[in-house]
């Protein structure tokens, strides 16, 4: 089962329906199993149950969660695969350490590959869209694997099975998304 977590700056927002229905969307149609909770109401037994976690993304100034570090300090300890989308990567990156900078971008813009991984195989270069005023400073224990002019815009932990995206998958590479299912389902990281 993979925990979609909504990290909206309340449950049941307008938001939810732009940055967790679309992720939503994406795994029912790639028939994974998964529940979705509100950051602020997560349980341990839900954290301990799944086998995978989704970390959406939120509006510009949503950044509620960012007030509350606490609630994601599992993370560390969780070592089953985690994809963060947007905010999700700056709550991954902040649960290991790593900081923000002041990094606006919004729309379509070129990401460049860094590192091979299997998220980004055969790819060198592809258009994703943006939605972010933060950039995230790479935590020690994590390597850059794309970026684009102006930030790094995805990271992976150098051990675990761990990632996070700046840029929004669900709206122009929904093929990110179904490559992380993918190794979820074959549990080959």
């Amino acid at each position: 089962m993979i925990l979609l977590i909504d990290l909206c700056y309340r449950d049941g927002s307008l938001s939810r329906d732009e940055f967790v229905r679309p992720v939503e969307r994406l795994l029912r149609e790639a028939g994974a199993q998964f529940t979705t909770r509100h950051y602020a109401v997560l349980s341990a037994p839900e954290i301990e149950a799944a086998d995978a976690v989704v970390l959406c993304g939120t509006a510009l100034q949503d950044t509620g969660f960012a007030g509350h570090p606490e609630r994601f300090s599992w993370l560390p300890l969780f070592e089953r695969p985690v994809l963060g989308i947007s905010s999700g990567m700056r709550v991954l990156s902040s649960a290991f350490g790593g900081g923000t900078e002041p990094c606006c971008e919004i729309g379509m813009t070129d990401v460049h590959v860094l590192a091979p991984d299997p998220l980004f195989a055969e790819k060198e270069t592809f258009p994703a869209y943006e939605v972010h005023e933060y950039a995230v400073l790479v935590p020690d224990r994590f390597i850059p694997l794309a970026a684009s002019e102006r930030c790094i815009q995805a990271i992976r932990h150098r051990s675990l099975p761990l990632y996070g995206l700046l840029f929004h998958p669900e709206v122009r590479n929904e093929w990110v998304v179904e490559r992380f299912l993918r190794r979820v389902e074959t549990a080959r990281w």
